[in-house]
This record gives C-alpha cells, sequence and structure tokens, in this order.
C-alpha cells in the first residue's frame, strides 16, 4: 500500500465518535453546539419543499400559525423528556443500546432498517439541493420518478461529493458547519418571504397596505393559505398541520434516532436546544416558504405542485436562493448519513465508521438521482416514523417502566437470547395493525402517532412478562453501560479566551452583512407599486455580494476563534 494512501486511512480511523462505547467526559459538547447542530439542520432545503405544501394542501391560516406552533412544542418536549435523558444516562447509540434490549438480531434488523430509511431521506435533501443549481446550466424541473437530463444526474454525484465528506468528519464537523451556515440561512427564509409580500398584496386590490397582524392575517387568508379552494388532492386541516409538526422527526425523538447526537449533551435538559430547529425551521422556515411560494406561483403564473424549491427560493432571492436551498440541503443530509453510518456498523461490526459512511453516502447519492423522494416526502417522513417509533417505545418502556414494575432490565442479554422475541413481536403485530388502519382509512397516518407507541409498549410488557422478563437473573458481565457524567467528572477551570481586535472585527463583519441584508429586505417589503421592482432587484443583486462576505468572515472567525482557544487550552495545561 502506497505511504500516502496508508496515512490518509490511518488519519480517517482516528476519527474516534465512540460508535460502540459511552462518551467519555471529556468529548461532552456544549449547548452551542447543539443549537448550531439544530437550526443547521432543521433550517433545511426540504422546508422550501413542505412550505409550500401547506398552500396547495389546502390549509387555512390558521392552521398553520396555530397548528405548527403546538405540533413543533410536542416535538421539542419528545426530544427533552423521551430522547436525551436515555441518550445522558447511557452514553451509546440507540443502535448499540438496542443491542442490550433486543438483542443481536434484533438490532441488526433495526439497524439496517434505519440505515436505509436515513439513506432515503438525506437523498431527498441532496435532490432538493440539485434542484437550485439546475437552473444555472438551464436545465427543466425534475418532477417525475426518474430524471429526465443527465445534467441534472452530475449535478446531484458533486453536491453528494461534499455531503459525505462532511458527514464522515464526524460530529464536530457538522456541527461547525451547521453555526456557520444556519444564521445565514434562518436570515434567507425571513428576507425571501418579506420580498415577497408586495407582489402577494398587488393580487389583493382591496387591501392597499400591511400596517398590522390584522392586516397580514387578512392577506395570508386571501392569497397565502386560503383554505381547500387552492388544494391539490388531499385537504389539510389544523390536526394534519398539528400531527406533521410532531411527525416530521419522530424516528429521531420518540424514536430514540437522536440518541447518536445527545450522547454528547452534558445533561439531559440539553433536549430543548431542539426548539432552535423547530422553531427556526419547522415553524418560521415553514411559514416563510409558504409566502415565497405563493408569491413565486403568482409571478410565474404555474401552479404551486409544479414549481420545485429552486425555483421558489430564486424567485424570492436570486442567486443568494440558489445557494440557500443546496446549503440548507447540506445541512441536513450531513448528519442524517452520519447516523446512517453508525446505524450500519452493526452488520459490518470490523469496518471503521469512516469507510461505512462512505458507503452510506454512495447509496444516499444514487438514490438522490430519482426526484421521486422529495416529491412525496411527508409521506416518506410518516411511513419512516411509524416504522421505526415502536422500536422506541419498546427501549424507552424497558428502560425507565421496568424498573418500576418488577421486571428485569436487560434481561434478554441476562439470559444470553440472539432475539428479543417480545420485543420483534410487539414491532410486527403493531405496524401491522397500524398498516391496516391507515390503508383502510380508519385513521390517517398522520394521526397514528400515539395509538402505535402505547400499542408498542403495552404488547411489550405483557409479552415479556410472559417470556421470562420476571426473573431473577444474574447480572451482566461487567461492561461499562454509562460513563461517569458531567457532574461525576472533575470540573477542570476553563481558560479565559480573549479575542484579539482582528478577530472582533471579522466577527463584527459577518454580523454586519446579514443585519444590512435583514434592512433591505425590510425595504423591499415596505415599498411601493413604482418602486418595488427597482428595490428587488438591487436587493438580489447586493444580497449575493454580502452573502460571500458573510460565508468568507464567519469561516474566517471561527478559525481564528478556534485557534485562540487552543493556545489558552495549552496555555493552562503548561
Amino acid at each position: 500500500m502506497a505511504k500516502g494512501k496508508a496515512n490518509l486511512i490511518e488519519r480517517l480511523d482516528a476519527l474516534n465518535e465512540f460508535e460502540r462505547t459511552p462518551i467519555t467526559p471529556d468529548h461532552y459538547q456544549g449547548g452551542r453546539h447543539f443549537a448550531g447542530c439544530f437550526a443547521g439542520e432543521h433550517v433545511a432545503a426540504t422546508e422550501f419543499v413542505i412550505g409550500a405544501l401547506f398552500v396547495s394542501k389546502g390549509a387555512h391560516t390558521f392552521d398553520v400559525i396555530v397548528g405548527l406552533l403546538i405540533g413543533n412544542l410536542l416535538a421539542v418536549l419528545s426530544w427533552a423528556f423521551i430522547c436525551a435523558p436515555i441518550a445522558v444516562k447511557t452514553r451509546l447509540t440507540l443502535y448499540w443500546y438496542l443491542r442490550k434490549i433486543g438483542g443481536p438480531v434484533m438490532m441488526v434488523i433495526y439497524n439496517i432498517v434505519n440505515a436505509v430509511m436515513y439513506c432515503i431521506l438525506a437523498g431527498a435533501m441532496i435532490t432538493v439541493s440539485a434542484s437550485a443549481l439546475r437552473l444555472a446550466f438551464g436545465i427543466p424541473p425534475q418532477l417525475g420518478w426518474l430524471p429526465t437530463h443527465m445534467g441534472f444526474v452530475i449535478i446531484v454525484l458533486c453536491v453528494g461529493a461534499v455531503v459525505v465528506t462532511l458527514a464522515i468528519l464526524g460530529f464536530r464537523k457538522l456541527a461547525e458547519f451547521a453555526e456557520v451556515c444556519s444564521p445565514w440561512m434562518f436570515l434567507m427564509f425571513i428576507a425571501g418571504a418579506l420580498t415577497m409580500i408586495p407582489t402577494i398584496l398587488a393580487s389583493l386590490p382591496e387591501l392597499q397596505s400591511i400596517a398590522s397582524f390584522g392586516d397580514f392575517w387578512k392577506l395570508a387568508d386571501a392569497r397565502i393559505w386560503p383554505g381547500p379552494q387552492v388544494a391539490q388532492n388531499e385537504v389539510w386541516g389544523f390536526w394534519h398541520l398539528v400531527s406533521i409538526a410532531w411527525i416530521a422527526n419522530l424516528a429521531m425523538h420518540v424514536g430514540l434516532s437522536d440518541m447518536a447526537l445527545f450522547r454528547y449533551a452534558k445533561r439531559a435538559g440539553y433536549g430543548f436546544y431542539s426548539a432552535f430547529g423547530m422553531y427556526l425551521g419547522h415553524y418560521l422556515a415553514w411559514i416563510c416558504a409558504g409566502i415565497m411560494g405563493a408569491g413565486a406561483a403568482l409571478v410565474l403564473e404555474t401552479p404551486l405542485w409544479d414549481l420545485d424549491a429552486g425555483a421558489v427560493a430564486i424567485q424570492a432571492l436570486g442567486l443568494a436562493g440558489a445557494l440557500a436551498v443546496v446549503t440548507a440541503g447540506w445541512t441536513t443530509s450531513n448528519p442524517t448519513i452520519y447516523r446512517a453510518g453508525l446505524a450500519l456498523q452493526v452488520a459490518t461490526p470490523n469496518w471503521p465508521r469512516w469507510f461505512v459512511t462512505l458507503i452510506a453516502g454512495v447509496l444516499t447519492t444514487i438514490m438522490a438521482c430519482s426526484p421521486f423522494v422529495f416529491r412525496y416526502l411527508l409521506d416518506f417522513v410518516g411511513v419512516y416514523g411509524l416504522l421505526l417509533m415502536p422500536v422506541g417505545a419498546i427501549v424507552f418502556v424497558e428502560h425507565w417502566i421496568f424498573p418500576k414494575i418488577g421486571l428485569t432490565q436487560y434481561w434478554t442479554a441476562r439470559k444470553g437470547n440472539l432475539v428479543n422475541w417480545p420485543g420483534l413481536l410487539a414491532w410486527v403485530i403493531t405496524l401491522a395493525w397500524a398498516v391496516v388502519v391507515w390503508q383502510t382509512n380508519l385513521l390517517h397516518l398522520f394521526f397514528l402517532i400515539i395509538p402505535v407507541w402505547l400499542s408498542a409498549s403495552i404488547l411489550y410488557i405483557l409479552l415479556s412478562a410472559m417470556w421470562g422478563a420476571h426473573e431473577k437473573l444474574p447480572e451482566l458481565p461487567e461492561e461499562p453501560l454509562t460513563a461517569p457524567t458531567a457532574a461525576g467528572a472533575p470540573e477542570q477551570a476553563k481558560p479565559v479566551i480573549k479575542s484579539d481586535t482582528l478577530t472582533r472585527g471579522i466577527g463584527l463583519l459577518a454580523v454586519l452583512s446579514l443585519v444590512v441584508i435583514f434592512i433591505m429586505a425590510i425595504r423591499v417589503a415596505v415599498s411601493g407599486q413604482d418602486v418595488y421592482d427597482d428595490r428587488f432587484t438591487t436587493f438580489k443583486n447586493v444580497n449575493v455580494v454580502l452573502t460571500v462576505i458573510y460565508f468568507v468572515s464567519s469561516i474566517l472567525w471561527i478559525i481564528l476563534k478556534d485557534k485562540a482557544e487552543k493556545r489558552a487550552l495549552a496555555a493552562a495545561q503548561s
């Protein structure tokens, strides 16, 4: 093997992510990383698709504003009280914790299914990113089951290569990438909505301007979310939107897949940092995307369901809109492929994480070449959550409920069984009746969350008691399942980090570039029809320049800040 190749492999193997062992205290991450990671992942390219979908599904303004508010709160509480506490207590990924509960066979089945679902989901993000880049090459929209233009396939392969590289670099690199992108991406959604307001307002002559929230509500009811009269196929109401906001990441919170991220948290309360993703992404970004979609459909005189994310974003933001869609796709698909790599490791126990992640990324990129995935994104998300959520219920029950009702925790592992039959049966039986109920239209897919979770939990408790979980069994061989908590680890005094003038100046430049973009977007929003076109054109042109300034300055700021932290830490240890 060539020396250069050998050195590269050694460096990749050194990217230890504790795939099979508990996280140690020296690798715990602060709240800033979780805030950035959630904001970056959930202010995503698919928000352009989902937010516009509410318009074409005939939702009313009240359904969107209030329904999404409640649904996203349920998601945050699910992360904070279901997923994060188990992750912090075990310091393991779900994929390896499930081995203690479900046995090796159930673990392998679950992880392979989960990895495939992750790859499909990440593929949708890459496809949406490519939908923006295709406009630069004159490629027509790709809205069918298979691509119709070879140029689109080439774009997908290039986007996928960047995504896979970042996923291989691991958790910290993902968080740093998200920290740079998330403030700007969030601003792009806000700015895009603001710039489309005058266009939508011009289509409603009886409303001359928006002077209050009541005026906005009137405009929204008439032109943005007017209800069933603009719906395509199925009509969604208030409870549909509550459920959508909750199930959009069901596999991650109630299904416990985000144990892979929260095992790095210092404490369980970090689950509330998911609010940065839910309310900046799955609330404000969805609302803003709906406004952009309604405006773009008016300008292009095209039904909204015939427009892809790239067309909507570019209409509202210019070339910066294309970059927004691409970047948002990256920041969501990166951690998704990262999770897929972790899940696939159980089927490849002797392969390093970076190599497994590479394989998952290649498969994901191939899937992304078929645009059908993002066209049915919410249905897929619902099926994904329904498929994996029963396993989360089983893990939750054994982790918290078994010790309280006298059943033996980890009884499958203590008996040395290869498979936890009660768990596998509870999973399959629950899914079977859920599919029957859904396909016979007795209950909508989005409304199956609570019945499925309760069914899997109750079935697992009853079957486990019948199968021998009530027996007193010998303890497992000493193998630390829980790493020391941050509170139990010796506290080290944090070194004082002083930013120099250059670092502060570069950071200020990044902030100012965002402030100017926001001010210009407001200026467009409040302009009269006589100056709107000129201001809008100026905004699009300047937005590109300011975006470049922001990314260059914010990346430099992070590099300089990290160097200062390392110098301060080295000085403190010497």
